[in-house]
């Protein structure tokens, strides 16, 4: 019902940037919550920053400060901007949505298939 794309990631110096992509297509009626989560080898998945419909963020006290969640209702397509990136910020990083689509008028929660960060000299 709803396909997640992600796009932009790679191989970064520490203390560089990255601009991170999700396009959601399908059958969507609203997208009531837009984010990205990120898992490093060895440990769980964490919530990196989330937007919701109204455009209020939230973002992980780790990356206060150095990245961006903004999103284009128009595209249904939200991105991450990175900046001063750490080698801590290594990981898989996940777009997710919160969205009614199809028949159902109920919410539920899809994911990207994962991009790859690297922060490495």
């Amino acid at each position: 019902q709803v396909q997640l794309v992600e796009s932009g990631g790679g191989l970064v110096q520490p203390g560089g940037s990255l601009r991170l992509s999700c396009a959601a297509s399908g059958t969507i009626y609203t997208i009531n919550a837009m984010g990205w989560y990120r898992q490093a080898p060895g440990k769980q998945r964490e919530l990196v920053a989330v937007i919701s419909s109204g455009g209020t963020t939230n973002y992980a006290d780790s990356v206060l400060g150095r990245f961006t969640i903004s999103r284009d209702n128009a595209k249904n397509t939200w991105y991450l901007q990175m900046n001063s990136l750490k080698p801590e910020d290594t990981a898989v990083y996940y777009c997710n949505a919160q969205a009614v689509a199809g028949v159902s008028p109920y919410e539920y929660t899809y994911w990207g298939q994962g991009t790859q960060v690297t922060v490495s000299s």
